[in-house]
C-alpha cells in the first residue's frame, strides 16, 4: 500500500502543482471584450498563468464602487486592479495597492509619458503602471478658419474673437462647446482652464488651495463669458462629452474641448478632413494645460499572487501589447515611441500631433480626498455657470469648503 501511495504522489502531485495561477481583474464590459486578444496572447506565452477578466458595468463610477466595496469587505478577489488615473490617490491612501518600485526601474518608466507616470504616484511611491493615456484638447474647424483667414487660436481671447466672427458671418451657430454638466468632466475641463490662466486648484504637497486667487476667478469668468456672449449654447451647462461631440460633428460648432476618442468618430463623419487638434488655449504669457486622464494597472495589496500579477502587467504595458491594442481600438498609447510608430501612424495619422497635446498634461490634485474636493468644485462651478452666484462668490465658497475638507483630514 505504501508503494501505491508513493506512486500516486510521484505522478499526481506534479499535475496539481502545475495548475496555472489565476490572476483576476475587473473592468468595464466593453473593454473586457476588447481585451480578449490580449488575454489569448498572454496566456499562450505564459501557460502557467490564467487571466480571469470579470466584466463590470460600463459606467466607470460603478466599477470604482465595486472595487471599493470589494476592498472594504476584506481581501479583494481581484489581483490586478485596472485603475482610472483619478482613483490612484484614494486607493493608495487606503493601502489597497502594493507599491511597484521593486518591479520597474526609473529608466524603464522614462519610456512612458511623464504625466501618465506622475499620475500613478502617491506620496512619493509608484502604485500604477500606465496602459492607455488620455488628455483634453481643442478641436477646431480647419476649413472655416482657412476660409476666414484665421490661424488656430493660441489664447482665450483669440478663441472668443474668432468664435464671434464666425458666428456673425453665419459660418456656424455656436463658437465653442465644452463639458459644463455637474460631474467629474467639468472638474477635468476646469483643470485645463485653470492651468491656462496660471492658476491651480490644490497643491498636493502643501495642500494650499488656489481657487479664490484672481487667476482662478478669471478662468471661471472666461467660461461664463462664453455663455453670456452666446458663444456657447445655454444648454452647455448640461453637456457631457457625447453631447458636445455630437454638436461639433453636426457642423454647427467651430471649436470643441474634448478627449482623443472624438477624432476617429469625427473622421468617420461628414467632418472628415475639415478639422484638426491642438493643445488648449491659454492666457498671454501662460502655458497650455491638458487634463491628464487614462488607465493603468495596480497590484492589490491583498493579492496572493503579486509576482504573477506583475507578469501580467509587464506584458500588457509592453510595446508589442500596446501597439496591438491601439491598432485594434484607437485608444491613446502611454508609451512615447508609439505615437510615431509607422504602423500606428499609417492607421491614425494624427498621432504625432496628439503627442504634442498629451505632453502638456496637467494632473488633477493627487490627494486622498480628491473625490470630495471634486464634488465641492463641481457644485460651485455649476452655481456660477447658471447665474446663481458670481464667479468670485462661487470660488471663494468652494475654496472655503475645500480648506475645511483638507483641514479636517489633517
Amino acid at each position: 500500500m505504501g508503494a501505491v501511495i508513493l506512486a500516486l504522489q510521484v505522478f499526481i502531485l506534479p499535475v496539481f502543482s502545475q495548475q496555472p495561477v489565476t490572476v483576476r481583474v475587473m473592468m468595464q464590459a466593453l473593454e473586457a471584450q476588447q481585451w480578449q486578444p490580449l488575454k489569448a496572447n498572454f496566456e499562450a506565452q505564459n501557460p502557467d498563468i490564467k487571466l480571469d477578466i470579470v466584466a463590470g458595468p460600463n459606467d466607470t463610477n460603478l466599477v470604482e464602487d465595486l472595487y471599493t466595496s470589494a476592498f472594504l469587505l476584506g481581501d479583494s478577489p481581484y489581483d490586478l486592479i485596472y485603475l482610472d488615473i483619478a482613483w490612484v490617490p484614494k486607493f493608495a491612501a487606503a493601502q489597497w495597492l502594493a507599491p511597484l518600485e521593486q518591479y520597474v526601474s526609473a529608466a524603464q518608466l522614462d519610456d512612458f509619458l511623464a504625466g501618465d507616470v506622475a499620475g500613478g504616484r502617491y506620496d512619493g511611491q509608484l502604485y500604477r503602471m500606465p496602459f492607455r493615456s488620455d488628455a483634453g484638447m481643442l478641436y477646431y474647424r480647419t476649413d472655416l478658419l482657412a476660409a476666414a483667414g484665421y490661424d488656430p487660436p493660441a489664447t482665450f481671447d483669440q478663441l472668443l474673437d474668432i468664435s464671434q466672427a464666425l458666428q456673425e458671418s453665419g459660418a456656424v451657430q455656436w463658437g465653442y462647446v465644452w463639458q459644463g454638466k455637474q460631474y467629474e468632466g467639468i472638474a477635468a475641463m476646469f483643470v485645463e482652464v485653470l492651468a491656462g490662466h496660471g492658476a491651480f486648484w490644490i497643491d498636493p504637497d502643501s495642500l494650499e488651495v488656489g481657487l479664490d486667487a484672481p487667476e482662478a476667478i478669471a478662468a471661471l469668468e472666461f467660461l461664463r463669458a462664453t455663455i453670456q456672449n452666446d458663444i456657447s449654447p445655454p444648454g452647455v451647462t448640461t453637456y457631457a462629452e457625447e453631447e458636445t461631440r455630437r454638436l461639433f460633428q453636426s457642423g454647427d460648432v467651430a471649436f470643441l474641448r474634448n478627449w482623443p476618442y472624438v477624432f476617429a468618430l469625427a473622421a468617420d463623419s461628414d467632418l472628415a478632413g475639415q478639422f484638426a487638434i491642438k493643445p488648449m488655449v491659454h492666457a498671454p504669457g501662460e502655458k497650455s494645460g491638458a487634463c491628464q486622464g487614462g488607465w493603468g494597472f495596480g497590484i492589490s495589496a491583498t493579492s496572493r499572487h503579486p509576482e504573477a500579477t506583475w507578469r501580467v502587467i509587464e506584458y500588457l504595458s509592453s510595446t508589442e501589447a500596446q501597439r496591438d491594442y491601439i491598432l485594434e481600438t484607437g485608444y491613446v498609447p502611454s508609451r512615447i515611441e508609439l505615437f510615431n510608430d509607422p504602423e500606428i501612424v499609417a492607421k491614425y495619422s494624427h498621432y504625432p500631433d496628439l503627442l504634442a497635446v498629451v505632453q502638456n498634461s496637467t494632473l488633477r490634485p493627487p490627494i486622498a480626498q480628491y473625490a470630495q474636493a471634486s464634488d465641492i468644485l463641481q457644485r460651485f462651478l455649476s452655481t456660477a455657470l447658471t447665474d446663481q452666484l458670481t464667479p468670485t462668490a462661487a470660488l471663494e465658497a468652494a475654496a472655503q469648503e475645500t480648506r475645511a475638507l483638507l483641514g479636517r483630514a489633517g
